[in-house]
């Protein structure tokens, strides 16, 4: 178990997501650049490498001030209903950043998938809610 001082420090909110989003919340207050210029955000889009979101997820979840980690849950996984041109690069997100999300274990920071202005939360890709309900035997 880890410590309350462990704790105290993490004060942050990390997101990797579409530029909608990440706008919406830098405007609610969230925006962070610390002493080493690190963003506490990600702006994901169909240029986005995928070593990028994977380096950013890494990142974030190794900080010590992080308390969550929201990510867009199409980043994660991609429903396949945009246009052929951004499909192929969605269904390689998925193919790439999926597992990590799904590997990720640790209560600090917290890992939630929220949903985009274009795409709808799906319950059944969320990692976390997999994991309850495992949990909970349904």
């Amino acid at each position: 178990m880890a410590s309350h001082t462990s704790f105290k420090d993490r004060n942050l909110i990390a997101v990797i997501g579409d530029e909608d989003s990440i706008t919406g919340l830098l405007l609610a207050g969230i925006g962070h650049i610390n002493e080493q210029l690190k963003k506490n955000f990600l702006v994901v889009d169909s240029k986005t490498q995928v070593s990028t979101i994977e380096a950013a997820f890494q990142e974030f979840t190794e900080r010590k001030d992080v308390a969550i980690l929201l990510i867009n849950q199409h980043v994660c996984t991609q429903l396949l209903q945009s246009p052929l041109s951004l499909t192929a690069w969605h269904v390689q997100i998925a193919e790439k950043i999926r597992p990590t999300v799904d590997r990720y274990q640790q209560a600090f920071p917290t890992l939630l998938e929220i949903p985009s202005k274009d795409h709808p939360y799906d319950p059944a890709k969320d990692s976390v809610l997999k994991r309850v309900q495992k949990l909970f035997g349904e």
